[in-house]
């Protein structure tokens, strides 16, 4: 029990480290991590999606397809305007789908589904996380890379994680989805949206260019969606009859595992971000 601890510690740290150096480090190391991120990511999802009868995905071209789509997004963040660069993306996607006519698999439906939640579900919002990086001047002409954005949607992840864990340890008493996960209460949901207001306040202090109330929207944004992130992924491993989805993170799982939350959190933070600015 205490060598696992250490581990999880260990391995925790070492996550954390190696996630806000590459998103502090400027716009290259931001790049080449989520990129390999989100392939890892989708060869992780292609391996349990296989685990199912008859299920067989191409998961070296969903990967492609999915950096490809990352690297699509951040190009576009760098050049606006430049839409192009996707089209070698959609002919991926449209040779993923039409194949499964002559490949004669025995469930080439599901394929078809399982290859295109790889991509909505895990590259889409990998992708995204570029929109918050980049921002387009005025002329529409450039852009620039500011790091806070992004990072603050792990930083409000890891403090709602943090915070719904003791909150529920210490008074959770109703059950927030017991049919999926047992071990969630309204009690600790409540207690984590309420550390996330603080850590909002706190990044409102230190990086102005948001108003408080649009830094504790956004952290309320985050608590919600990534809540329902982590019940979705919960629900996929009930359905595939899986614990961890992966281990390449000792003492945590898989990919999937540590990213859960995000990958529902950043296209609402997008969203709501959108949103602000047309009020």
């Amino acid at each position: 029990m205490k060598s696992n601890f250490i581990q999880r510690t260990i391995t925790g740290i070492i996550f954390v480290a190696v996630l806000v150096g590459g998103i502090l480090g400027g716009p290259v190391s931001f790049s080449i991590l989520f990129a390999i991120i989100t392939a890892l990511t989708i060869h992780e999802f292609g391996n349990i999606a296989s685990r199912q009868e008859g299920v067989q995905i191409n998961k070296t071209l969903c990967m492609l397809a999915g950096v490809f789509l990352y690297f699509g997004f951040a190009y576009l963040g760098i050049a606006p305007g430049e839409s192009r660069i996707l089209i070698p993306y959609l002919f991926l996607i449209i040779y993923l789908m039409v194949s499964e006519l002559y490949l004669k698999r025995k469930n080439p439906l599901h394929n078809m589904a399982y290859t295109m939640m790889s991509q909505m579900y895990i590259a889409l919002p990998f992708s995204l996380l570029n929109v918050l990086a980049f921002h387009t001047s005025l002329t529409g002409s450039t852009s620039e890379y500011n790091p806070i954005l992004p990072l603050s949607i792990f930083i409000f992840t890891w403090v709602n994680d943090t915070g719904a864990y003791c909150t529920g340890v210490l008074f959770g008493k109703h059950r927030l989805f017991e049919r999926i996960s047992p071990k969630k209460s309204w009690e600790g949901s409540i207690g984590g949206g309420v550390f996330c207001i603080i850590a909002a306040a706190v990044m409102a202090h230190f990086f102005p260019f948001m108003p408080t109330g649009v830094w504790i929207g956004l952290a309320l944004t985050v608590v919600v969606f990534s809540t329902w992130g982590d019940l979705t992924e919960s629900l996929l491993k009930r359905t595939l009859g899986i614990k961890d989805s992966g281990n390449i993170l000792p003492g945590h799982g898989g990919m999937l595992d540590r990213f859960d939350s995000t990958l529902m959190a950043v296209p609402a933070a997008v969203v709501y971000l959108y949103v602000i600015s047309l009020l």
